[in-house]
């Protein structure tokens, strides 16, 4: 984890920075492969595609016979690194406003119990641990940290 993201879990859990950790290196990108792609493969438009603007990608895979598509990507190589930060920056802030908006995890002994947070998703699953709705994409519970059946490790 890079050392931007360990900003955004200070004023967390354990179990809430073990889910962001989860969470973010599922997302994040690398700077470097973002400007390989631009360097040799931006007439296809592959750097966009990497990034997720499909759209763009589309448009230089459609306009690659032009020429323009491939200055284009080479002068997208070295504005990539920065690109790729800001998408970083932008997951890091959506997962850590989810993390916000979840309930506090209450200690093990303590009486006091958080209420059930309510899935926005009609499709409910439940923490196979604690039993908390969770959100179909989480990997963790956001009560108590367990992994989600879909992404539990399988025992060898």
């Amino acid at each position: 984890m890079d050392q931007s993201a360990n900003l955004y879990t200070t004023n967390m859990t354990p179990q809430q920075a073990a889910w962001f950790t989860a969470e973010y290196e599922a997302v994040r990108k690398d700077e470097i492969i973002g400007a390989l792609l631009a360097f040799f493969l931006g007439t296809f438009g592959a750097h966009h595609f990497y990034l997720g603007r499909n759209q763009l990608g589309i448009l230089y895979a459609v306009f690659f016979w032009t020429g323009i598509p491939a200055v284009c990507g080479f002068v997208e190589c070295f504005l990539m690194p920065g690109r790729v930060r800001e998408f970083n920056f932008a997951q890091a802030n959506m997962i850590s406003a989810r993390l916000a908006a979840t309930p506090p995890i209450a200690q093990p002994g303590s009486q006091q119990q958080s209420p059930p947070v309510a899935s926005p998703n009609p499709i409910a699953m439940s923490c196979p641990a604690c039993s908390q709705p969770l959100d179909p994409a989480a990997v963790f519970c956001t009560r108590c940290g367990a992994p989600t059946s879909a992404h539990q490790a399988v025992p060898a």
